[in-house]
């Protein structure tokens, strides 16, 4: 008998492809190349088999939500701007975790503690759970409550 190893989709969107480059004072001097290499690391170590994409296009994250739903893996979603007014991506990371999958929403910066119209999240109410303000230890923390909720 052969265990699969669980996938996790860690999906970033709009200007995460620049990190490192913008506004490092806020999101940190290392790169989406660097998340990768972290992710990949961390996933390894929990078991986990962690692919990292971004996009800055709604409609291309929307597409990798319905691919993780289809394929069913969890994910760690990191909506960027995203996260305070996209319905069409709400709407298809709920069906991530209607489909009985875990979708952990994450951000680099605590957007409570930052500008008024970062406050609201459209996908923290559909999310198994939320982890804002640990740099890229956020996604270590997300990795780790997926692989805890999936091994008790």
């Amino acid at each position: 008998m052969t265990s699969v190893t669980p996938r996790v989709l860690v999906l970033n969107g709009p200007n995460l492809g620049r990190l490192g480059v913008r506004e490092p004072e806020v999101y940190g001097h290392a790169t989406m190349a660097d998340l990768a290499v972290a992710a990949g690391k961390w996933g390894a170590e929990l078991g986990l088999d962690v692919a990292v994409r971004q996009t800055d296009d709604e409609s291309e994250l929307v597409g990798w939500l319905h691919e993780a739903v289809d394929a069913g893996a969890h994910v760690v979603l990191n909506p960027a701007a995203f996260t305070h007014y996209s319905y069409a991506l709400r709407d298809a990371a709920a069906q991530v975790t209607t489909a009985g999958l875990l979708l952990v929403e994450v951000h680099l910066s605590n957007p409570a503690s930052r500008e008024s119209f970062r406050h609201l999240s459209v996908v923290a109410g559909i999310a198994t759970g939320t982890i804002a303000g640990f740099g890229f230890d956020s996604y270590r923390l997300a990795l780790s409550a997926v692989a805890a909720r999936l091994n008790p």
